[in-house]
């Protein structure tokens, strides 16, 4: 296997060691023959398009459809090292739900002068109709994607928050099936926690999250912009997998003050949406009034509390990159401890003395918008050109406040299968949270994106990445 080591690799150590969490899947690897491998790869490949299992590439032409490539050999973590990095998770996600309550509503933090106020009033993602309203049992974010990554042993790192509609369970999942299907073998010589109780625990965190004026039996659906959406297989996948109904704005009407769904035997009250569409196109009485993806009066409904929406309206301030910046001075604030997970150092764009570093020193910073998702709207200063460094120089310069910059980490790499044998390749990983009054549950794993271009840093499936499945031992 050949390996760069300017950075931490997952599997290897020292010259020719391979670390604890490894050796069992090395032993079997090498025991393989490539060829079979190869044909099992074809296989997943094969799998994956029959089911369907492709996303939506938007800015072309003509929409296209893609099939995110899935990588063969798993990314294998220890619990012990899962253990320290789901008790940061948890901390975390447990802080940006107070801090979202206490934004809508006393707005403390902004009074102890922890946070800028003019960071959430002039924030696009902060949503008035929200002030003032709590929502059922106090929970604003009912499945979160932290996104985070690797530099060390022993160093993990957020490197953004998905508060809003983080996306990529179905993958997680679909992953892990693919694997038990074709190595079956390994699973007994390995003991990897399970994901597949999944959707269980998704409906049934949805269900302790319902209003108090429910109905007796609580019914939950999800609500999907439509087949043209980039992650409609995902929210295809998850109704059914969750035994919900998969529904569209036209599908809904506000009924009696409750909102309905339409079905053979008439309209049938819903208790908790699963929503997968944005704030502005969730209600064109309150919001955009061009929306055609929306119910009418969702907003009166769920403010009278007759519904749940997940995630709540206005988390998207949660996602805010120059919110971000704070989040250490966040957890500590809510809970008093400091944060078990650390952030990547950023400069604030904003910020005269930050925006005159950034434009500086630009070839060597990573520069994303802070609503950006989906790896688009970026500088990779590393890997781009003077003309798109100087271009993208301009556009700092003409709005600061809409990026923040980050030095280019040293991301941990983990094996792909490349022409018969192992090659090192960049990855991330975003686990999956659910929250609820019942508590916080975090999937053992979650969703490994790696960048499968040779020495590349960009992992979104939109950029080229793959996927590959995530593994958690047990003790």
């Amino acid at each position: 296997m050949d390996t760069p080591r300017d950075h931490f690799d997952e599997m290897l150590e020292g010259s020719d060691g391979v670390r604890e969490p490894y050796r069992q899947y090395q032993n079997w690897f090498s025991s393989e023959n490539p060829s079979r491998l190869i044909k099992k790869s074809k296989e997943a490949e094969a799998f994956f398009r029959r089911t369907g299992i492709t996303f939506n590439v938007y800015g072309r032409l003509a929409a296209q459809e893609r099939l995110i490539p899935f990588d063969l050999i798993p990314r294998i973590i220890a619990n012990r090292e899962w253990s320290r990095l789901s008790k940061g998770i948890e901390q975390r996600v447990r802080a940006i739900n107070m801090f979202l309550h206490d934004v809508y509503n006393r707005q403390e933090i902004l009074r102890a002068g922890v946070i800028p106020t003019e960071l959430i009033a002039r924030n696009e993602a902060f949503l008035p109709q929200m002030m003032g309203f709590s929502p059922p049992g106090n929970i604003y974010t009912h499945i979160v994607g932290t996104d985070i990554v690797r530099t060390g042993e022993d160093d993990f790192f957020v490197l953004e928050d998905n508060a809003r509609t983080p996306s990529g369970v179905s993958y997680m999942l679909e992953n892990r099936e693919t694997m038990l299907q074709m190595f079956p073998e390994l699973f007994s010589q390995n003991k990897v926690q399970p994901v597949s109780n999944y959707p269980k625990n998704l409906r049934r965190s949805l269900a302790a999250c319902a209003p108090v004026n429910g109905t007796d039996k609580c019914t939950v659906a999800i609500l999907t912009p439509g087949i043209h959406n980039s992650a409609y297989f995902e929210h295809s996948f998850l109704a059914d997998q969750m035994g919900v109904e998969l529904v569209e704005g036209h599908d809904l009407k506000v009924v009696d003050g409750r909102v309905a769904m339409r079905t053979t035997q008439g309209y049938t009250p819903i208790d908790v949406l699963y929503r997968r569409i944005d704030d502005d196109y969730l209600d064109p009485l309150n919001f955009n009034p061009d929306s055609m993806l929306g119910v009418p009066g969702i907003m009166d409904v769920y403010r009278a509390g007759n519904i749940t929406i997940a995630n709540a309206p206005g988390t998207g301030i949660a996602d805010d990159k120059a919110i971000y910046s704070y989040m250490p001075e966040i957890v500590e604030f809510y809970t008093g401890e400091k944060a078990l997970l650390k952030n990547v150092l950023t400069h604030r764009c904003s910020e005269p003395d930050a925006l005159k570093y950034v434009l500086e020193n630009l070839s060597e910073l990573v520069v994303k918008e802070v609503h950006g998702s989906g790896g688009y709207g970026m500088l990779v200063g590393p890997a781009a050109s003077k003309k798109e460094i100087a271009a993208f120089a301009a556009k700092l310069k003409k709005n600061p406040q809409n990026y923040i910059a980050q030095p280019t980490l040293s991301l941990s790499t983990v094996p792909i299968f490349a022409k018969k044998e192992l090659s090192p390749r960049h990855v991330d990983l975003r686990p999956f949270v659910l929250v609820s009054p019942d508590g916080i549950n975090i999937t053992p794993g979650g969703l490994t994106r790696v960048a499968l271009k040779e020495g590349s840093l960009v992992v979104n499936s939109s950029q080229g990445g793959g996927t590959k499945d995530t593994w958690v031992l047990e003790d």
